[in-house]
């Protein structure tokens, strides 16, 4: 195919395409092929034959794509793809006839189906002897010869399912992902936690700083959001009596797209019922180092350059202890001190933040790039945290602490604030601080009927799905680790 044009190409296998339906033979309309084995249960069972044996009377019936032929006059090696590889024995002495229409209209790409015996040939490699094959799917445009060396990483998440096929890391990351979720439901499960799904479409949205998308209900002629959390509603079920529940779903986001943030990402929350954040600290790390022994089989992993223990317990370490080791003793200073040290040190700062923001901006400049060992960094600014309760030795912070492996805010957890008459005063602050254009939440007065009836001391965890496979996976975007991320409109 060297030196022809992608038009070129194409053209060629359409015209194999109506040769094959002229022969009787349209891939299209075969509904169905007895894929008895997957090539990863052949080498299984098959492994350990020697070289040169044959297994002449078991009978292997399996299916994939040809990702590679290689010709040899009367015979030709393939190798067949199904997320494992197996290497195929096609020759004209078996197939007959049926080696021409191998020979001139099957390329690399198609989807086929194959029926032979299992061998190892004297090199030692496992191998399926072809007696009979069916063409299941024909492949109109070539697959890349060399995706690796793409530069236009847009192009690989844009065409995920080409990804997949060719390139094994994208495809072992988005399984790892799966087991990560799976793992992450036994957990909780075992832990006593049910899991209920609350609404993605919502009247108020809440439960974190953010924008959110915004759609319009025709028959009730309303607005509604996509949620941008999950935590609010959560709440809802644990007023209901339901001590113990989470839900892994979808959030939405209308913000910035960049290497750890996606529009539509997927997190799952927990909240449990007459604790606070210090059991849900060990819930955390419990949870994690749960997770990676299971889907990695260690607890001992590398993320770029830095090699990180997921062992517990994790370091645990105020906010405002962590800055003053940065230099900066944010609790004994004024919200003006503490803006003019941010404009000295050129932070982007803003007129109306609080001297929570300041605090939180000392933190997240100074402090959290350098936590790459597992850390809780807990106590947090009562300004920005409008959903947790305060300590009571200091109303000025508030029981909350965040996760971070790597520099990544992977967790987030409050005792929950279930006093219905501060969450209000918290919320009327929201609103006012809304009107000054930031981000903050909307007053939610159904979740302050709920806090009425009375909500049980709780304490509350959000993990990004997203981020933990970023970390277990060793990927450096967030891209990476999302089947099919947000990409701007392609350029035709």
């Amino acid at each position: 195919m060297e030196g022809k044009s992608l038009q070129q190409i194409m053209e060629e296998r359409m015209k194999k395409l109506k040769k094959l339906r002229e022969m009787g033979l349209d891939p299209c309309s075969i509904t169905k092929f007895e894929k008895k084995q997957t090539i990863e249960e052949i080498r299984k069972k098959y492994e350990n034959l020697n070289a040169g044996e044959k297994k002449e009377n078991e009978e292997i019936s399996t299916a994939g794509r040809i990702v590679n032929i290689r010709k040899h006059g009367k015979a030709s090696f393939v190798d067949l793809f199904d997320g494992d590889k197996i290497q195929l024995w096609f020759e004209k002495n078996t197939l007959k006839e049926n080696y021409v229409i191998f020979s001139e209209l099957v390329d690399i790409g198609d989807i086929i189906g194959v029926k032979g015996f299992p061998f190892k040939t004297q090199r030692g490699e496992l191998t399926i002897w072809v007696k009979e094959f069916q063409i299941l799917a024909k492949s109109l445009r070539p697959l890349p010869s060399k995706w690796y060396g793409l530069k236009d990483e847009d192009l690989r998440y844009r065409m995920r399912y080409v990804d997949l096929i060719v390139n094994e890391k994208s495809r072992e990351v988005l399984l790892t992902r799966a087991k990560i979720v799976r793992a992450m439901r036994d957990f909780l499960e075992s832990k006593g936690f049910v899991e209920i799904e609350t609404p993605i479409l919502q009247p108020i949205y809440g439960g974190a700083f953010a924008r959110p998308f915004i759609t319009h209900h025709n028959a009730l002629d309303i607005d509604l959001y996509l949620r941008i959390s999950d935590e609010l509603y959560l709440k809802r079920l644990i007023v209901g009596g339901i001590e113990k529940v989470y839900e892994i779903g979808r959030d939405f986001r209308n913000e910035g797209i960049d290497t750890k943030h996606n529009p539509e990402f997927t997190m799952m929350e927990c909240y449990w019922a007459y604790a606070d954040y210090n059991d849900i600290m060990k819930l955390t790390e419990d949870m994690i180092s749960y997770i990676a022994e299971r889907v990695l089989g260690k607890l001992e992993i590398e993320f770029g350059e830095f090699k990180i223990s997921l062992k517990t317990p994790w370091k645990r370490i105020r906010m405002v202890d962590a800055i003053r080791e940065e230099g900066v003793d944010v609790e004994n200073l004024s919200r003006e001190e503490l803006l003019k040290i941010a404009k000295e040190k050129n932070l982007e700062v803003n007129e109306n933040f609080s001297r929570g923001d300041l605090i939180n901006l000392f933190f997240e400049e100074l402090v959290q790039p350098k936590l790459i060992q597992p850390t809780f960094v807990y106590d947090y600014p009562v300004e920005i945290s409008p959903l947790a309760k305060r300590r009571r030795d200091n109303p000025n912070f508030v029981e909350r602490f965040e996760g971070f492996i790597a520099g990544m805010e992977i967790a987030n957890a409050f005792s929950e604030l279930n006093d219905p008459i501060d969450q209000k005063e918290r919320f009327l602050e929201q609103a006012k601080r809304r009107k000054e254009g930031l981000e903050f939440h909307e007053y939610d007065e159904d979740f302050i009927r709920a806090l009425e009836y009375g909500m049980p001391p709780t304490g509350g965890l959000g993990i990004g799905i997203d981020r933990l496979t970023m970390i277990l996976t060793n990927s450096h975007s967030i891209r990476e680790v999302i089947a099919f991320p947000t990409l701007r409109p392609e350029k035709q």
